[in-house]
Order: structure tokens, then C-alpha cells, then sequence
């Protein structure tokens, strides 16, 4: 028994002082850390800017309809040449000869702007580019119906 407690009091001892020996060492791979973590922030700060997916964005539904006949937008954004993009599709899904309206504003340093409505009683799509590199987010809300006035979704929002 006391061998015992003497190789586990000595097993402690020799990692205290590994331990105690190795703590300069990982101060400096500590300051090196902070600098590759830093750098890793940044790295997923450009990522973020590279783009993403977003949607399906779904209308609003009224008169007894379901999600499968509803309407929706999906799609990427992103950074290509410099310039900020916004891919989108706009699909209309019940084929019911009415149409599909989806909004889209983007936003700056001055707030949130209009840029267009799109509509379809199908399948649009389009790619929109950017040239001011102010512009830090877009969004967008999808309506179904014979005039823009009804069935919207809710404001979904996304950054560059």
C-alpha cells in the first residue's frame, strides 16, 4: 500500500513539475494562439463576406391554402469580381395565374432602400450586382396574389 502512495505522490510531483517546466512554453505558444485566433476571426470575417444560401422564403397563405402552394424565393450572394451579387429564384408553385411578387431592398450607411419588385406566374430568376461596397445587407419579402396588396411573408434579412 505505501508503494502505492509513494508512486502516486510521485507521479503528481513529476507532472507538477512538467507542468512548471512547460508554462513558458505555452506562454508563447499562447501569444502565437491569440495571433492565429485573430487571424481565424478575420478569416471568417472574409468568409462571411464570400456569401451564403439563403431562403426558401415563403408567402403568406390565405384561403385554405398549404405550404405546397405557396410561393417562394431562394438563392445565393455573395462577393465575385469585387462587386457584392444576390442570385435569387422567384417560383410560383400552384400555377393558379396568379402571381408571384417578390420585394427587394438592400441597405447602406443611410438605411434600408427600395431597388425592385419581381413578379411571375412561374419561374424568374436573376442575379443583381452591386458596385458600392457600402451596401452590408439585403432583404426580402415574397406575396402571392392577382395584385400586390395580399398573402405577404415576413421581412427576412441578410448581410454581406
Amino acid at each position: 500500500m505505501r508503494k502505492i502512495r509513494n508512486l502516486v505522490v510521485g507521479t503528481a510531483l513529476a507532472g507538477s513539475l512538467a507542468a512548471g517546466l512547460a508554462a513558458p512554453g505555452t506562454a508563447a505558444q499562447a501569444a502565437t494562439g491569440d495571433a492565429s485566433t485573430t487571424a481565424g476571426v478575420t478569416a471568417t470575417a472574409q468568409a462571411q463576406r464570400l456569401g451564403g444560401s439563403f431562403g426558401p422564403i415563403y408567402s403568406g397563405f390565405g384561403r385554405g391554402e398549404d405550404r405546397g402552394h405557396r410561393s417562394y424565393v431562394k438563392g445565393f450572394w455573395g462577393v465575385k469580381g469585387g462587386r457584392d451579387y444576390v442570385d435569387f429564384d422567384l417560383f410560383d408553385r400552384d400555377r393558379d395565374r396568379q402571381y408571384s411578387w417578390a420585394d427587394f431592398y438592400y441597405h447602406d450607411d443611410e438605411g434600408w432602400h427600395f431597388y425592385k419588385r419581381y413578379k411571375t406566374f412561374g419561374h424568374y430568376h436573376t442575379r443583381l450586382f452591386f458596385n458600392d461596397s457600402d451596401i452590408d445587407g439585403f432583404r426580402f419579402r415574397v406575396g402571392e396574389g392577382s395584385t400586390s396588396d395580399y398573402d405577404w411573408s415576413g421581412w427576412k434579412n441578410y448581410g454581406f
